[in-house]
This record gives C-alpha cells, sequence and structure tokens, in this order.
C-alpha cells in the first residue's frame, strides 16, 4: 500500500524534500504557514533551481489552516519547522498521525525527544539532515546540494518499538539523498549540532557565505572554540563522537583534529556564496535557531559548572542582530572579541 506522506514545513529544504518525492511518484501533501507560498505552489507548482538544471514540479500544497479538513490519516509526517516550533506543530499533526504511523523531525537542534513527548516514542524516529537551500520567492526554490552531492541524511530509533523502521523512511528519502542508519541517533545529532555551532551562526553574523567567512581573521578560532564547547556540553550529555554527513568511523577516530575535519567536510560540498540557514533567518528579519543551538551549549555547560564564552558570544551577538540593534557584517568580530578571546 501506498504510504500517505505529509511534509510539515513546507519552506526551502521541505519544498525540495516534497518536490523529488512527487517526481518519485509518491503521495505527498506539502503544508505551510506562509500563505504566498502555499498558493504560488496551487498556481505553479514548486520551481527548484539546481545548480546545473530548474525543475517545476506540480505538488498538492496546503495552508496550515487546511489541516482541520484532512480525514486520512498520514503513514508518514517529515517535519521541517524550525526547532523552536516543533511541539505545536507535532501538537496540530498529532491527531492526523496514523496509530502507526511516524513522525520524523526532519531538523537542525535536538527536537527527537520533544516529538516523543507529543506522539509517543513508539511513533517517533530521530533525523539528521544536510541540505542547503533557500527559499528567493513564493514557490521558488534555490537548491544549492542536489541529490547527488551534498545531501545527505542519518535515521535512528530512540525505542525498541521502532527498531528496523528506519528502513521505510530510508526507502522515502533515497530519492531525495544519500541516507544511513544511525544506531545511535541522538548522538549524531549532537555531532551536527556541533558543526552547526561552529558554522551556522558564525558565518552569519559576518553577513556572507559560508565558505568566504572561514577567511575573515579570527573567524576560524572562533569556530573551534564554539566547537570545542559543544563537544563538552555532549559529553555532559553522554552524547558520544559519530560520523557524520558522509565520514567514516576511520575518520573521526584517534585524532585530535576532529572539529576540523568536521568543518572540512561541510567545505569540501558547499558550493560558492551559500548563505547558512541563520543568515536567511537575518536577511528575513526572522527568528533563528542559534538559541538551541550555540545557546544550548552554553546552557549546559554552565549547569555543569563550566564556561563556554564562544558560544554565549556568538547567541548574544545573534540576539542582537535579531532585536535590529545591529546588522549582519564584518565589524562583528569585534564585537565577539569584546566577549570572547580569539
Amino acid at each position: 500500500m501506498t504510504k500517505r506522506i505529509a511534509i510539515m514545513g513546507s519552506g526551502a529544504n521541505g519544498s525540495a524534500i516534497g518536490a523529488d518525492l512527487v517526481r518519485a511518484g509518491l503521495d505527498v501533501k506539502l503544508i505551510d504557514q506562509w500563505p504566498a507560498h502555499v498558493e504560488a505552489m496551487r498556481a505553479n507548482g514548486v520551481t527548484i533551481r539546481l545548480p546545473d538544471e530548474t525543475i517545476t514540479t506540480p505538488v498538492d500544497a496546503y495552508h496550515l489552516c487546511d489541516i482541520a479538513t484532512f480525514t486520512e490519516p498520514f503513514d508518514v509526517v517529515l517535519m521541517l519547522f524550525k526547532a523552536y516550533d516543533t511541539r505545536w506543530a507535532a501538537e496540530l499533526i498529532k491527531p492526523h498521525l496514523a496509530e502507526d504511523g511516524l513522525l520524523i523531525g526532519v531538523q537542525n537542534g535536538m527536537t527527537t525527544e520533544t516529538i516523543s513527548d507529543v506522539v509517543g516514542p513508539e511513533r517517533t524516529l530521530g533525523c539528521v539532515i544536510e541540505l542547503a537551500s533557500e527559499l528567493a520567492e513564493p514557490g521558488v526554490v534555490i537548491r544549492r546540494s542536489p541529490p547527488e552531492q551534498g545531501s545527505w541524511f542519518a535515521l535512528g530509533s530512540v525505542d525498541p518499538a521502532t527498531a528496523g523502521r528506519e528502513v521505510e523512511i530510508a526507502d522515502i528519502l533515497k530519492h531525495v539523498g544519500v541516507v544511513e542508519i544511525s544506531p545511535d541517533i541522538l548522538s549524531s545529532k549532537w555531532m551536527k549540532l556541533v558543526m552547526n555551532s561552529m558554522t551556522l551562526a558564525t558565518a552569519a553574523l559576518l553577513g556572507s557565505g559560508l565558505n568566504e567567512s572561514y577567511a575573515i581573521p579570527g573567524m576560524r578560532d572562533l569556530m573551534l572554540k564554539a566547537g570545542g564547547e559543544a563537544l563538552a556540553a555532549g559529553a555532559a550529555q553522554d552524547h558520544k563522537p559519530v560520523p557524520i554527513v558522509g565520514l567514516e568511523q576511520s575518520e573521526i577516530e584517534n585524532t585530535n583534529h576532529l572539529l576540523e575535519v568536521l568543518i572540512e567536510k561541510l567545505e569540501s560540498f558547499t558550493l560558492p556564496n551559500t548563505p547558512t540557514t541563520v543568515l536567511q533567518d537575518h536577511t528575513k528579519g526572522r527568528m533563528s535557531e542559534t538559541d538551541g543551538i550555540n545557546g544550548l551549549v552554553a546552557e549546559i555547560l554552565a549547569e555543569a559548572g563550566q564556561a563556554a564564552p564562544a558560544s554565549a558570544a556568538i547567541a548574544e551577538v545573534t540576539r542582537q542582530i535579531h532585536a535590529g540593534e545591529i546588522e549582519p557584517g564584518p565589524s562583528n568580530m569585534d564585537l565577539i572579541r569584546k566577549l570572547v578571546a580569539i
């Protein structure tokens, strides 16, 4: 039987994933909270601009308010809302998730346990995503990581009740990118948080693309300090270093340069002038996920009696940008240097 799939949060990544699944012949509904985007997809389909081609795909698109009209439950819901929206979005879709359905947080941040708390661990899978895209205008996505390069997922169970069901979701996401099964998905998600703690808000506070930010004096040191704090916070939560984004175990063990390995791996498949999701948030005047990444690292280490000056500085400068007190730009490194030695 064909699975009924919902994309809960069909922004840049959600639309890119949904379009791939529709072209693969799957039964997919795209749900989003931006009315103009939903109406554009209804009228013209979703246009995905890839590095080497542009593809327009007709899709079945819905507003959030349309969820109340659904009469058949979903077998699979892929959650792609911002991490801070996870709880209310999970509650909203919960009545429409089949009894044996799965809700998968295809998100940054540590959202798996929140989803499990809402719909139950027996209906939850953890997921790590690496996919770079931008919602340029309603109905139009710039996807900078094609399925064959830079689009990567890890899936894993958080409860014995779902052991083995990762394959069901891998069969879906294989149409979007490379998929791996993680035996320790929470550690995998934390390793992605380590990578994100070094790159997302740091490049964004400069107002530059990710690869371009590496050349700014002091940025590499700031990234490595933030990454070291994130590793320490993960250890305090019993998360272990595990390979992600296509790395092998041999590449991350027995090395004193794990953080450099992560940065270089990301750098290897990131196209020039790729804005991080946090920079996109700054550009659109939206709250970013930085408090749930760098802010979370600082919070965990504070509870453990340890300082996290780099993480705290990144989170503070990001809050100032969101508040409209400062603009993204290279001069923000001067603010960072007042808060942390780099």
